[in-house]
């Protein structure tokens, strides 16, 4: 078997294990909102706006260092 293999297996093995441990319901409170969800669709959708916003910043960062690596003669 492949170590690639061996990887995608466990890291699915985990997955799993987490989504069944987090199946509890917990309360959210922001501001005026109160909602209710699944412990593990919040860490789901904390993991999915922490990556949107680390996307962002890389790409207005990138945005930001494009001129200046031009030279200038």
């Amino acid at each position: 078997m492949k170590v690639k293999s061996i990887i995608v297996i466990v890291l699915i093995i985990i997955a799993l294990v987490l989504i069944i441990q987090n199946t509890e319901v917990v309360a959210i409170q922001l501001l005026f909102w109160h909602v209710e969800m699944s412990r593990i669709i919040l860490i789901l959708l904390m993991l999915g706006i922490g990556m949107g916003i680390g996307y962002i910043l890389a790409t207005v960062r990138k945005k930001k260092e494009k001129p200046s690596t031009t030279s200038h003669t």
